[in-house]
């Protein structure tokens, strides 16, 4: 096991409240959808922290797996990869300002153009620092977030063929809908997506630019979207990204949350628990306290709802999620200081939570559970398989 620079230790020993990261099980993941894609290749989605696994880390391993692209939201997180010694192909997916466009030359991290002006500014800067700017152009096929329309494309498409101080690397669009179970909406911008590439054949271009549309609901479900590469990103973590998507790639989750008994303690009847004094027992009963809390990205919203695994048996977190602090009602059963308990994980047993749990309880999306997973909560990157 390894301890990446969040790690939170006195006199060397770990904090109780800490993410597992099995390497085994990313390595199993990158494979199983490297040959359910092939020959596409694989772009390893590394935003927020690496979907809460730790972003140099991840980073390092798909390297080594051989990721052809790594892919992050912000110009910082490609900094940061860079400085870290990651030599790979990055692009930055979101949007970017002008006085930003420095930064990424002197990093060499490609850029993404979402219009004409954008390509326009990208290729000025790159002529005044003598260099040449990586760029995968964008187009919005119905997300309305970043990139050109695709009914006015050529006009990008068309500027590119004019920048000489751009290597237009790439294309790609983004699903709104990939995982959903009605494929209609997906269809349709898969549709509108090919016939922008249509530009490259009506202008005779044997080698268009790397292709690029799939994120990790179609890579499921629409293999006629997987093009030149595919965009992995939660399906990569071992997390399916919706409850209606079809599991036509077997993966597993990589990531555990754990911490430990910190207190016990016998609770009166009528006696409340926790703030607001949400919660009371009508009998005699046994609590115990957990160092984790919404500070570290266990939601408020979960409270009286969430449950924890302690001793091979899920229990139910009781009163309100403190900042740094949740309790949890093990009834007339046994628990002792230091056991272990898990918040996102399974046993030898069977008995498991998921990062799906979790959302069901704090009503959204297991993305935004992974993501949230503060980073004070130190990470161990392990092989458990």
């Amino acid at each position: 096991m390894s301890l990446n620079q969040a790690t939170i230790s006195a006199n060397g020993v770990l904090r109780p409240t800490h993410v597992e990261v099995d390497l085994n099980r990313l390595t199993k993941n990158y494979h199983a959808i490297a040959a359910a894609v092939a020959p596409a290749k694989i772009m390893t989605i590394l935003k927020a922290n690496a979907y809460g696994h730790g972003l140099v880390e991840v980073a390092q391993h798909v390297v080594k797996l051989g990721a052809a692209y790594l892919g992050v939201a912000y110009l910082e997180e490609g900094i940061l990869l860079r400085e870290q010694g990651i030599t790979a192909p990055i692009l930055v997916l979101g949007g970017i300002i002008g006085n930003q466009v420095p930064q990424f030359l002197k990093h060499g991290l490609t850029l993404t153009a979402s219009s004409v002006e954008k390509l326009e500014q990208i290729n000025t800067t790159a002529q005044e620092l003598g260099v040449k700017a990586r760029v995968h152009l964008k187009i919005d096929t119905g997300m309305e977030r970043i990139g050109v329309h695709y009914y006015n494309a050529n006009q990008l498409l068309e500027a590119a063929l004019a920048c000489d101080h751009c290597l237009v690397e790439g294309i790609y669009s983004h699903f709104a809908n990939a995982d959903a179970s009605d494929l209609t909406s997906a269809q349709e911008q898969l549709k509108r997506f090919n016939q922008v590439l249509a530009f490259y054949r009506q202008h005779n271009i044997a080698r268009p630019p790397l292709c690029h549309m799939a994120n990790s609901g179609a890579i499921l479900q629409l293999p006629n979207s997987h093009f030149d590469m595919v965009r992995a990103g939660i399906l990569f973590y071992g997390v399916y990204p919706s409850d209606e998507v079809a599991h036509t790639i077997k993966v597993k989750p990589a990531l555990s949350w754990k911490s430990r008994v910190v207190y016990f303690k016998v609770v009166q009847p009528g006696h409340a628990v926790s703030y607001g004094s949400t919660w009371k027992s009508e009998v005699m009963t046994r609590v115990v306290t957990v160092p984790v809390g919404y500070g570290d990205g266990y939601f408020r919203g979960m409270s009286d709802k969430a449950q924890v695994i302690i001793r091979g048996k899920r229990y139910p977190v009781i009163g309100r999620i403190c900042m740094d602090q949740l309790m949890v009602n093990i009834s007339w059963e046994t628990a002792y200081n230091n056991d272990e308990v898990i918040l996102i994980g399974d046993t030898e047993s069977g008995t498991r939570i998921t990062a799906e749990d979790l959302a069901k309880w704090a009503n959204t999306i297991p993305y935004e559970i992974l993501t949230n997973i503060n980073t004070r909560v130190p990470r161990i990157y392990c092989t458990q398989e």
